[in-house]
């Protein structure tokens, strides 16, 4: 994980309001962490969801903060990735029995939440 990536990782677990050069986590009144990318909106984090967006690009950038969010605060395994220019998302599947983790793999819309 880079550098500014794990700042930003601090920051929303701190709640803290920060910013270093094209990434930014904000918060709002509602308790929610809304992170931001060269001005875009990628996420927003509570203390039960985390909603994704590509803020208007796709890129490896984008790609690579929305990952960072899902690696600290999601399902071990869940995440975003790219497959001949697509984006999709691999999440889990709960089970009841305690059995081992299942993901399934879904097209990347804009809004989807883990939950």
């Amino acid at each position: 994980m880079r550098k500014i990536e794990q700042q930003m990782i601090q920051a929303i677990k701190d709640n803290k309001a920060w910013r270093s050069g094209n990434t930014e986590v904000t918060l709002g009144s509602d308790g929610v962490s809304y992170v931001f990318l060269h001005g875009n909106l990628i996420a927003e984090v509570d203390d039960t969801s985390i909603t994704v967006y590509d803020g208007g690009w796709q890129s490896n950038t984008t790609k690579s903060r929305l990952n960072a969010i899902c690696n600290a605060f999601c399902i071990v395994g869940e995440g975003i990735f790219q497959h001949k220019f697509e984006w999709f998302v691999r999440t889990s599947i709960s089970h009841d029995d305690g059995s081992d983790k299942v993901f399934d793999t879904i097209p990347f819309v804009n809004g989807y939440t883990f939950a």
